[in-house]
């Protein structure tokens, strides 16, 4: 029935899976057609959505074509061809590098430095060289980046566990920052409750405090089987607090 389909359908696009949606009887493989779905569909904000959805997968089908990769959010796209290394964005003049998909570019590095890299649709971290899922505990990063010797692995991975512990430090000093300052706003007169932010800047604190010290706690633990769960969780939490 139509409700239904218009259920399925809504779902579907709210949830960015339109593109590669089936007919939901199980033995059925056909697709919904574009126009199909705009019959059907009645909210003009879920059908721009699904147009963007089109734009997108459009895009990403097309090896010459990019979005800007200027992490504050532009939705220009640009043409790959005679744009290269350091190419600027028309619209935000983000200056991004195509030759290595890295977001930004990285001058004086090399492309071949820039080995930690991150996808822009999922946030999923990884080794550029080998491919693999990145994590402080990569030792295949190390090994292709020619870190041979055991004191230059060592003194590689203090480095990576440091400024790990360090950022989530100076994080959680913005996060105390912004709580007093919002508590100095909620005492003004005529000011409507900001309880729900300050929450929120409690609870940055402390996931900026635990990260930070699971950073230490990594590096210093040996038990690979156990620091395989604790990244994985280290990794959920850090991905949920940047975006809070």
């Amino acid at each position: 029935s139509q409700p239904c389909w218009s259920e399925y359908l809504t779902t579907r696009i709210e949830q960015n899976m339109v593109l590669s949606c089936t007919c939901p009887i199980s033995e059925c493989r056909a697709q919904p057609t574009t126009a199909f779905i705009c019959s059907i569909v009645s909210s003009e904000d879920i059908i721009a959505k699904y147009e963007k959805s089109l734009l997108r997968g459009y895009v990403e089908c097309c090896s010459n074509l990019t979005w800007c990769t200027n992490p504050q959010g532009c939705d220009q796209i640009l043409l790959k061809d005679g744009l290269g290394y350091g190419a600027a964005c028309s619209k935000c003049s983000w200056i991004s590098c195509f030759n290595c998909n890295f977001p930004e570019a990285h001058y004086p590095a090399s492309c071949s430095h820039m080995s930690h890299m991150t996808c822009a649709k999922c946030n999923h971290g990884f080794c550029w060289r080998c491919l693999k899922p990145w994590r402080p505990t990569h030792k295949d990063y190390y090994n292709c980046s020619a870190m041979v010797s055991k004191a230059a692995w060592q003194e590689k991975r203090f480095q990576d566990y440091n400024e790990r512990c360090t950022f989530h430090h100076r994080a959680r000093e913005f996060a105390m920052s912004l709580r007093n300052r919002v508590s100095s706003i909620s005492e003004m007169p005529k000011i409507r409750t900001l309880t729900f932010v300050l929450d929120a800047c409690k609870v940055l604190e402390q996931a900026r405090k635990v990260l930070a010290y699971s950073c230490v706690y990594s590096y210093y633990n040996q038990d690979t089987e156990i620091m395989d769960i604790v990244e994985q969780q280290m990794e959920s939490l850090e991905l949920h607090t940047n975006a809070l």
